[in-house]
């Protein structure tokens, strides 16, 4: 199962690892990273909560990810920069969750990519 890890001074988990599976079994709507050849239920149970683990920690890093890119993209230093109305058009966000992004990027930003606790 995902193990806790420390990451700049914030506990993370660390994921299962994610295999990419063949194009011949994503095919099959029943297929899904092989949970349903697993016939002992304690099994699993494991590997789905590591597989959901995994997943979890993909999403909020991605969203980290998104923030940061958005905070870069508003920047006003930049001559290019983007305004929070056309950050929500290209992440197809609501303007105010674009604002909300842009700060929490700014935040990582600022902060080496630790959020800052509140």
């Amino acid at each position: 199962m995902a193990q806790p890890a420390e990451r700049g001074g914030q506990r993370r988990l660390r994921p299962a690892p994610l295999v990419f599976e063949p194009a011949e079994a994503t095919a099959d709507p029943e297929h899904f990273f092989d949970l349903e050849s697993i016939e002992d239920p304690k099994e699993l149970l494991s590997r789905a909560t590591e597989l959901t683990l995994a997943f979890r920690a993909a999403a909020d890093r991605a969203v980290e990810f998104q923030a940061v890119a958005a905070a870069q993209l508003a920047d006003p230093k930049r001559f290019d920069r983007l305004s929070a109305a056309d950050v929500a058009e290209r992440a197809a966000w609501t303007e105010d969750y674009a604002r909300k992004m842009i700060e929490f990027g700014r935040d990582l930003i600022r902060t080496g990519g630790r959020p800052e606790e509140d």
